[in-house]
Parts: C-alpha cells; sequence; structure tokens
C-alpha cells in the first residue's frame, strides 16, 4: 500500500496590517515564536526579525517591493536571516556584541544606535541579551518596535519580563529608563512587540504606548 502523499498541518497564515504600512507575521518557530514586522515605506521597506522563510512570506514581501534592511532585535530573532538575505539582497542590521553569531553574511553593525533613513532608527537596550535594539518608527505618532525588550504581559500590558535566559536584568531596568527619557507621551504612541502577542487579545498593538511603560516602570 503507497503512503499518502503528506499535507501541510495547516494552511499558511498571511501577515496582516496592524498599522498603517505595518504589517506583523505569523509567530515563527524559528525565532521561538517570536513576531515579525514589516514596515513599507518610500526609502524602502524595513523587516524587523526574521519570519519563517516559507513561499507564503515570500510572496508578501515581494509583493510588498521586498526587504531594503533586515534588523534583528536579538540573538534570538536571527532565524533563517542568510536564506532571507539571499532571496532578496538586503542589508542585515544587529548590535555589535551579536554580530559574531551571523559568519559568513554581509552584516552592518552598530554600537549605541543607528539611522535607517529619516523616519526609523536603531537604539541599543541590552539586558534581555547583550544586543537586544528597539526600532523606532516616527510616523503614525511614533512606534516602538521592542523585540523582547518590553513584552505583553498576561493583562496586555508593556513590561520588561525576567527570564531564565535574561542576560542582565541590571541593564534591562536601565534601558527601560533610557526609554522613558528619550521619548514622551506625544512621540510614543504605539509598542509592536517581539513575542506575546496572544496577550493582546486581538489588539494588534499595545497603544498608548509611553503611559502604559510609564505605569510598568513605576
Amino acid at each position: 500500500m503507497r503512503p499518502l502523499p503528506q499535507q501541510p498541518s495547516q494552511t499558511a497564515k498571511q501577515p496582516r496590517p496592524v498599522l498603517d504600512s505595518v504589517f506583523a507575521f505569523p509567530p515563527n518557530r524559528d525565532t521561538l515564536g517570536g513576531t515579525s514586522y514589516l514596515i513599507v515605506g518610500n526609502e524602502g521597506n524595513i523587516l524587523i526579525d526574521s519570519p519563517a522563510d516559507d513561499p507564503t512570506n515570500q510572496d508578501f514581501l515581494r509583493s510588498h517591493g521586498g526587504v531594503r534592511w533586515l534588523f534583528l532585535t536579538h540573538r534570538d530573532a536571527i532565524g533563517k536571516t542568510a536564506a532571507i538575505q539571499q532571496n532578496f539582497g538586503c542589508e542585515v542590521l544587529i548590535q555589535e556584541q551579536e554580530a559574531y553569531l551571523l559568519p559568513g553574511l554581509t552584516v552592518t553593525s552598530f554600537s549605541q544606535e543607528f539611522t535607517l533613513n529619516s523616519t526609523a532608527q536603531v537604539i541599543w537596550t541590552p539586558g534581555h541579551s547583550p544586543g537586544s535594539s528597539c526600532l523606532y518608527y516616527s510616523d503614525l505618532g511614533g512606534v516602538l518596535f521592542s523585540g523582547r525588550h518590553l513584552l505583553p504581559n498576561p493583562l496586555g500590558e508593556p513590561v520588561p519580563l525576567r527570564t531564565a535566559k535574561t542576560f542582565h536584568w541590571r541593564r534591562q531596568i536601565k534601558s527601560l529608563k533610557l526609554i522613558l527619557e528619550r521619548f514622551t507621551p506625544k512621540t510614543l504612541q504605539y509598542i509592536c512587540p517581539g513575542a506575546n502577542t496572544g496577550f493582546l487579545r486581538g489588539k494588534r498593538v499595545i497603544d498608548n504606548a509611553y503611559l502604559r511603560v510609564l505605569s510598568a516602570e513605576c
């Protein structure tokens, strides 16, 4: 008796819009369930962390103009970065302490900050990992792509989460204070977290972000 051909376990889900020009990809098992985002912009698209390297995501990226930059918020978000760079010819950006994890790739590294274009800048926020970083997008009232530096807790509030893999908790708290010093309620309206998005319960972003981070810090 011939074995039946293998069928996909489920239909691949399409990335979904979360804000104007911002899309979220389904959680990726290659990055421990991390959520990746795409910012579609006139100065080139920015992919934040590696989504699954499957035909659905590849077609979506191509249909929206490809990838100019792939920014990795921390070491566990690398996933299939090599395949993404090969497929799209994008530049890969990661904080300098974790660049060694991408041998053989063409990588741009940074120390404290790096400006990608007129609306996007990355900021080193160590603690979760040595090179943990966030991307700030100044449009739409200000959006922080927080990686695993700030994540929603079971109540959907943005907080630093201490886990068994946390590199340095005190540095993570110091990085939280840096975010609060750098922004205001007017310049930080939203957070797009890099994991735990199920805790948002259908809300695709964390709104009123600055005041909610301030409450967590207090």
